[in-house]
């Protein structure tokens, strides 16, 4: 029996990251509208704070990932993108 198609495992963490994101600003958005109890706030705000450190760590991973491709041999030299003035 063939096995389902999966998502590469380049796309997987995109995925995971932009759905974590929608997540948190969606709690960001209810959080600000004030209509939830202080029970509901906390647990959204726990959630919110495991939420921004899931997409810190892929945003870590990604910038490690541009720095390994820019230089192969010496990631830690790398120098970040600069921006057109």
């Amino acid at each position: 029996m063939a096995k389902p198609a999966s998502a590469p495992a380049d796309t997987a963490p995109t995925v995971d990251f932009e759905h974590s994101l929608d997540e948190l600003e969606q709690l960001v958005s209810r959080m600000e509208g004030g209509e939830l109890s202080l029970d509901e706030s906390l647990a959204s705000f726990e959630r919110g704070i495991g939420l921004y450190r899931h997409c810190q760590q892929a945003l870590e991973k990604a910038e490690l990932r541009v720095r390994l491709l820019l230089d192969p041999e010496a990631p830690e030299s790398a120098e970040p993108f600069e921006s057109d003035p």
